[in-house]
């Protein structure tokens, strides 16, 4: 058990944070995290954290709003509480996607909240499979942020011919992410080039890159809607592939994304737990989830003992 080192949680995701407790050998820290009655969070740290080495476990998932002010009051209470270094383990970074003014007068959301978590106190950020890696810049403490690739990666060298795969970007955006993934797998690439020729029109998607009679896996780094998956998987068996799988890291899955999924044509959805399933997202027939609590419970034991973690970036 590493000595001085202390993990606590929020309710966002109290699952994966008792299996990483389980691999790193030490107890979920004791801490009270409820709401008053008029919708307040009251939060109190039932054991002695003075100078530990203290890691908050927090995805800020949805109620998004919710879940960043309970980790925000949470750092501040550990802050208080005179532990040596706090850092947020923030596996599903909310509000990633506002990363840019993409028009006038609106707010740049990630700036903001990584605003807000440096003020709260964090001395450090570990995330995962952040959606802009730019947003690692609006902090001005340090972010690892690691990557699911290899979890992904050991489960599809294992359950697919890859002789036969190709690895497909759902748009021009996520051609780095594919690329990368493919090269490590050997396998070919593939691009969906989304275009509305007219307003209000559905998009068409255009496959480029060779996948009649090949079994495709598309890539990204989260599914939300599923919207732009599920076209994809229809432009792809338009073009012959044999087979379609989907990928991802975060499995937002709000709307009507889970019905979308189940009437697809893809055969799997695989994904990771950084962020928790509820009851809705269970009655996906296709999901397969994968745990990244390893990959955290080893880089959380490694910013510990203060040792390099950059065998963990692949």
């Amino acid at each position: 058990m590493p000595e001085g080192i202390k993990l606590f949680t929020g309710n966002a995701h109290r699952e994966l944070a008792q299996e990483v407790s389980s691999y790193l050998g030490i107890p979920v820290g004791d801490a009270t995290v409820t709401t008053f009655s008029d919708g307040e969070i009251m939060i109190q740290i039932n054991e002695n954290v003075r100078g530990a080495d203290v890691f908050v476990l927090q995805p800020t998932c949805m109620p998004v709003n919710h879940n960043i002010m309970e980790l925000l009051l949470m750092i501040d209470a550990f802050k208080r509480a005179s532990a040596r270094r706090i850092t947020a383990v923030i596996p599903y970074y909310g509000y990633a996607r506002q990363d840019r003014k993409v028009q006038p007068r609106v707010p740049i959301s990630a700036k903001l909240v990584a605003d807000l978590i440096a003020a709260a106190g964090a001395n450090r950020v570990l995330t995962i499979d952040l959606h802009a890696a730019q947003i690692q810049g609006f902090f001005n403490i340090p972010v690892d942020n690691l990557y699911a690739a290899p979890v992904l990666l050991d489960y599809i060298r294992k359950n697919y011919n890859l002789e036969n795969l190709v690895i497909v970007s759902p748009d021009a955006g996520g051609v780095e992410r594919a690329r990368a993934f493919a090269k490590r797998l050997q396998c070919s690439i593939a691009i969906i080039d989304k275009r509305r020729e007219v307003m209000n029109v559905s998009q068409m998607m255009n496959v480029i890159g060779e996948v009649e009679d090949r079994d495709t896996l598309i890539l990204d780094d989260m599914i939300d809607t599923g919207g732009t998956t599920t076209k994809a998987t229809t432009a792809l068996k338009e073009k012959g592939a044999i087979r379609v799988v989907a990928a991802c890291t975060h499995a937002v899955l709000s709307g009507s994304a889970v019905d979308d999924v189940n009437n697809s044509v893809i055969e799997e959805l695989i994904v990771t737990n950084t962020i928790p399933f509820d009851s809705k997202k269970e009655q996906c027939r296709k999901l397969t989830v994968l745990s990244i609590a390893p990959l955290l419970a080893e880089a959380i034991n490694r910013i510990h003992e203060e040792s390099s973690i950059s065998s963990l970036f692949v």
